[in-house]
């Protein structure tokens, strides 16, 4: 996909299998994902943002996963799919992340319509906005209409993040202090796994601890509902903070899609409009089968 446009660019040079995007639809020695179900769950529209390809952090077996497990019409990838910050400065692909070029490209060849609205972390991708590569359209924010009849503004939300469009040498350094976060969340994880415990997240868990961290979602929320309310539209679906949300604010329905660094989760809408989130963080235990999506701790359902 557009990884290989911005690996030209920064003079990075890709694993073999990723060159080109032939060589990645012949990776047929060992399928790095499933064939998709007979029967996947489908969903008229699903979003997802903050996946952060070529980190430590990213969530990739999980998301792999689920695009596996679920199909739709419609996929918005709604920014910060990959990580271009840490790429610049330290190389990290492992298969995992693969994968979930692999299920991008598969839900391609079943016809699904992809929508890239580029992030801040992979910037370099809105040189490209207007155009359409392999099959994905990308564009700097678009508006999606529901089934419905809701008219939702569909960004990653960075240009209301007073830090990065203000500060960008600060927005640097809170991402440098986050990665140090990022592998006391991994290392958190590995233990729980080895223990038989579920998913849990100690960075989301210490950012809703904080005060500051809280007064900050709460600020950006309200940015973005506001933004949303001036153009006349119902809703807005973003990114971002990795903080999945679905609430009215001031008239306007604001819905965060999360992450898959955190929370693992995406914004699904069923074929008569209703918008929900699904937490795909629930590891089953070894040899049983995944169970059903959960809707996690966050306002998982539309307001009526």
């Amino acid at each position: 996909m557009a990884v290989l446009a911005w690996s030209r660019q920064r003079g990075l040079r890709l694993p073999g299998r990723l060159r080109s995007l032939d060589a990645a639809r012949r990776l047929r020695r060992r399928p790095l994902v499933p064939d998709l179900p007979r029967s996947p769950r489908h969903h008229r529209t699903i979003f997802i943002s903050d996946v952060h390809l070529g980190t430590k952090g990213c969530k990739a077996e999980p998301l792999a996963d689920f695009l596996n497990r679920n199909s739709c019409d419609t996929l918005f990838l709604v920014g910060d799919i990959v990580d271009g910050w840490r790429l610049r400065h330290r190389w990290y692909w492992p298969e995992a992340h693969n994968c979930v070029l692999e299920a991008f490209l598969r839900h391609i060849d079943a016809g699904t319509r992809v929508v890239y609205v580029p992030g801040n972390h992979d910037e370099v991708f809105r040189t490209y906005c207007g155009r359409s590569i392999a099959g994905v359209e990308i564009t700097r924010e678009a508006i999606h209409v529901t089934a419905d009849g809701k008219r939702l503004l569909v960004l990653h939300g960075d240009q209301f993040d007073g830090v990065i469009a203000y500060a960008r040498w600060l927005a640097l350094l809170g991402d440098w202090t986050y990665g140090l976060a990022m592998e006391l969340n991994e290392i958190c994880h590995l233990l729980r796994r080895l223990l038989g415990l579920e998913y849990w997240s100690l960075s989301a868990f210490l950012k809703l601890k904080v005060k500051n961290a809280l007064e900050y979602i709460c600020r950006f929320e309200n940015a973005v509902a506001c933004e949303v309310g001036t153009r006349g539209l119902d809703g807005v679906v973003c990114g971002h903070i990795h903080h999945p949300a679905i609430k009215a604010l001031g008239g306007v329905l604001y819905i965060n899609d999360g992450d898959w660094v955190e929370s693992c989760t995406a914004l699904v809408e069923d074929r008569s409009g209703k918008l929900e989130i699904l937490c795909w963080a629930k590891e089953p235990a070894r040899g049983s089968k995944r169970p059903a999506a959960t809707r996690g701790d966050v306002a998982a359902v539309q307001p009526a």
